[in-house]
């Protein structure tokens, strides 16, 4: 069955709601700006303490990226943009 892009979008969004608060609590913050479901590419913006952050990448893939694909196994890839 396959999954519509704005029920992607929203199941995406639904789960970074979840990862928000830990970093809001550390001053940071993250923005969803794309989510393709055919692709599995979910595009997203740091903000905050995260812009310029030397965990910043462990954030995005260790944290973002790694629970996404757990809990939406659609999702392949997270990428941060500007």
């Amino acid at each position: 069955m396959e999954t519509k892009p704005e029920q992607f979008y929203s199941q995406v969004e639904q789960i970074l709601d979840e990862i928000r608060e830990p970093m809001i609590l550390h001053g940071g913050n993250v923005e969803l700006v794309s989510a393709d479901p055919e692709s599995g590419l979910v595009e997203v913006r740091l903000h905050g303490a995260c812009v310029g952050c030397p965990m910043a990448e462990i954030t995005l893939k260790g944290g973002i990226e790694a629970t996404l694909m757990e809990k939406i196994p659609q999702v392949k890839e997270v990428r941060a943009v500007e």
